[in-house]
Parts: C-alpha cells; sequence; structure tokens
C-alpha cells in the first residue's frame, strides 16, 4: 500500500525526513504499529535501522511527527476553506474526502495507533483534532443555527467516520470515490438539519 497525492507529513522536514515519515506510514497501515520495527522502516528505506536514530529519536517520535502533522495539515486546511465564505460544509466535505482518498494510508495509521503515540504527542494530536471538528461543527451551525450542539458534534463526527472509512471500503476510480463520498456525507449532514 503506498501513499499517493501530496503527502502532508513532515512538510517542515528535509526531504529525507518526509520519506521516511512516508515509508513508515505505509508500513504501520499495513501492519500495525506495534508490528513494525526500527529495523525493518530502514530496511524499506534502504538503510540500517539504526540510521533512523539520525532523524528521530525512535519510533514512537516518528509516529508523534506523523500524528501531529496529518493534525495540523487538516486543521490548516480546514481553516483555509471556512474562511473563504459561501458552500463552507461542501467544501470542507471535499477537503477531507481528498485527504482520505490519497492518504488511506496515514488515516489508518491515524484512526488506529494515535494510542502508540508519546503522552505528549497524543494530548498535543487530540487538541488540534478539536479545533478541527470546532471547524466543521462552527461551519455547520452557521448553515443551520437551529441545531442544538450536541447534535452538530455527532454529525460531524458521524461524517468523519464515513469519509475516513475509505481505506477500508471498495474503491473507485479517484474522482468517482470522491464524488461518491462527498455526495454521501453531504446527504448525511444535511438530513441533520432537517430534524
Amino acid at each position: 500500500m503506498t501513499a499517493t497525492g501530496p503527502a502532508p507529513t513532515g512538510r517542515g522536514a528535509s526531504t529525507r525526513r518526509r520519506e521516511l515519515i512516508a515509508i513508515a506510514a505505509d508500513l504501520f497501515a499495513e501492519h500495525g504499529f506495534a508490528n513494525v520495527t526500527v529495523d525493518d522502516i530502514g530496511r524499506a528505506a534502504g538503510v540500517s535501522g539504526p540510521a533512523l536514530y539520525h532523524h528521530f529519536d525512535g519510533k514512537e517520535a516518528l509516529l508523534g511527527e506523523m500524528l501531529v502533522d496529518i493534525s495540523e495539515y487538516l486543521l490548516e486546511g480546514g481553516r483555509a476553506v471556512a474562511s473563504e465564505g459561501t458552500d463552507v460544509v461542501e467544501r470542507l466535505i471535499r477537503f477531507h474526502a481528498e485527504f482520505a482518498v490519497d492518504q488511506p494510508s496515514l488515516i489508518k495509521v491515524h484512526f488506529r495507533d494515535l494510542v502508540h503515540a508519546r503522552s505528549d504527542d497524543e494530548a498535543r494530536v487530540r487538541s488540534i483534532q478539536h479545533d478541527y471538528v470546532e471547524v466543521w461543527r462552527t461551519a455547520l451551525h452557521e448553515r443551520d443555527p437551529s441545531l442544538d450542539p450536541a447534535t452538530t458534534l455527532a454529525a460531524v463526527h458521524a461524517a468523519f467516520g464515513l469519509i475516513n472509512s475509505t481505506p477500508h471500503s471498495g474503491r473507485l476510480p479517484r474522482e468517482a470515490m470522491l464524488d461518491l463520498l462527498s455526495e454521501m456525507a453531504t446527504a448525511a449532514l444535511f438530513a441533520t438539519t432537517r430534524h
């Protein structure tokens, strides 16, 4: 399984560091964080396992950087979409769907392996995730101010669940999958506004 599209991981890092994060993301997604060793990552990168310590303090540090960067990428992108005015909910859905379709390894690792991150990295990821959810909640509330906060929050999390299930679902060609996810998530969120 190979991540496709523009990888958000390691945006401020060296090219080699970004490559190592992308390789690790694919390995973690395929085998699970606990089942991948530093030597496995090194072998896949064409270096010795201990060579990774030139770039990261260890496997947990690599995972933490990967997950924090994913979260920051989504938050920054979500805020940019929200600042652009009209059809914010639809554009947030499309933005997140593009990430999910283009980065299935990162979606899997984010969902499954956050529990393996160091506690400070996990706390940072959860804080950033909270802010990202708030971007969506605000956009949906602005679309329909009559929605109560609990329903709005539940609807946003349900939309994430639908979109983030992409790595586990049958795959269509990219544009068809994006259209399907966007239509389904839009219908689900706007069904909420009718209740």
